[in-house]
């Protein structure tokens, strides 16, 4: 699709944002909506799923039929096919009557299935069966109903694990996921979260009838890095907050982190507190960060104290067991060695007390002392120099190392001038 045509449905679905992620997104489902093909879509709570199904629709040849969103989420389980499928009179206590279910009130229009991995099984068999052949069965009834209906889905489960669990049919996920469609989480969108801001407070503005906040230039590089665990929704409802609450129609750094709850430490460093279910990634390009000044500093701790006690004349030995293997290893190289400072010291903690005392190791503590002082920001540029020196300027390559996507290496690499 061409830009313009983006910019309309932008526009018209009130989507606010730039990425690129999103306009490929939004791309997808207008490239879709003609067919009637299933479309799955996939993102984390709060991020505004819930647009595009809405989009498939209106861009299909069934806009003029029913649109029906249902949030398998939120039904008990006991009365979920009833919902969906319908029910006879008597089939159970309480059907006092008949009742069309959602599928027999939409045909011919589209349904959006909302947290869909929420389904329990025998649901999911009843659904499959609708995605296959468009028959159903009312609860209580042996008589099969037809159909017609376009089904888009959406969860925030990963399926794939919830299918080796064996609490997701795999056939029903490859009938669901025929086109799947991402939707990314703000913290990858970039300046994304600075215009959505600015329409928020623009919106409360005009809702509560008073000026609009705007934010200071360090309250944005606040808030474009920030990790939004909530997505868009969670930066609404700050926004709102502030709008409310603050007198002061400028919103300083200090008042914008009043307003931004610290992430528990098993969801920054899952690494280190066994926070389950992260596998080897991170949320967001920072946690790796972390969790190595985490260990940086306890490194360098220790290896302070190491040197003071050889410099005082005391007997130490350093085991691989103490420390890690590179570090202590005379024939690492740099490229091979994440902080060459530490790698020197440990190396020279095999040195009599007398040599520890010339210039050279006292240089070598205050270095110590100068790495455990550094900046979460210079930590950061050390590290993004170091693997692209490795990989030889290679971006991919780098950022799959630092576990971060191209796009945040790239912006990093110009914020840090490493061009």
């Amino acid at each position: 699709m061409t830009k313009p045509e983006i910019l309309q449905v932008k526009l018209r679905f009130g989507i606010i944002g730039n990425d690129e992620n999103l306009l490929h997104a939004i791309d997808t489902a207008m490239k879709v909506a003609p067919t009637d093909v299933s479309v799955l879509i996939t993102g984390e709570n709060g991020v505004g799923k819930e647009s595009f199904p809405q989009i498939i629709h209106q861009f299909s040849r069934r806009k003029h039929g029913k649109y029906i969103a249902v949030n398998c989420g939120s039904i008990p389980e006991g009365t979920i096919d009833s919902e969906l499928f319908g029910h006879e009179k008597g089939a159970f206590t309480g059907a006092i009557s008949d009742r069309k279910g959602y599928f027999s009130e939409t045909d011919g229009g589209t349904i959006f299935l909302d947290e869909v991995g929420e389904l329990p099984l025998a649901t999911q068999a009843r659904l499959l069966r609708v995605l296959e052949n468009g028959e159903y069965i009312r609860v209580g009834s042996s008589k099969v109903e037809k159909t017609n209906v376009r089904i888009v889905a959406a969860t925030n489960v990963n399926l794939e694990k919830a299918i080796a669990d064996g609490r997701f049919r795999q056939d029903l996920f490859f009938r669901l996921c025929q086109v799947p469609i991402k939707v990314p989480p703000l913290r990858e969108r970039g300046n994304d979260a600075i215009l959505l801001f600015s329409k928020f407070a623009a919106d409360f503005a005009e809702q509560y009838r008073m000026p609009a906040i705007r934010l200071t230039e360090e309250a944005k590089r606040i808030l474009v890095d920030y990790n939004w665990p909530g997505n868009v929704r969670q930066l609404k409802n700050v926004t709102e907050q502030i709008s409310i609450i603050e007198t002061d129609r400028e919103v300083t750094a200090s008042i914008l982190k009043k307003y931004l709850p610290q992430q528990d430490l098993g969801q920054r460093l899952p690494a280190l507190f066994g926070t389950k279910d992260f596998g080897h990634s991170f949320d967001g390009e920072r946690e790796f960060l972390y969790k190595m000044i985490y260990n940086l500093n306890n490194e360098v701790t220790e290896l302070k104290q190491i040197v003071k006690k050889l410099m005082a004349g005391e007997q130490v030995t350093v085991s691989a067991d103490a420390t890690p293997s590179s570090y202590i290893t005379p024939t690492a190289t740099p490229a091979d060695s994440s902080i060459p400072i530490i790698q020197h010291a440990v190396v020279n903690s095999g040195r009599s007390s007398a040599s520890l005392q010339n210039d050279d190791n006292i240089q070598d503590t205050e270095a110590l002392e100068e790495a455990e002082s550094m900046t979460l920001d210079e930590v950061e540029r050390e590290m993004i120099k170091r693997a692209l020196e490795k990989n030889r300027g290679r971006r991919r390559a780098a950022a799959k190392e630092l576990n971060i996507s191209e796009r945040t290496l790239y912006r990093k690499i110009k914020v840090y001038g490493l061009e």
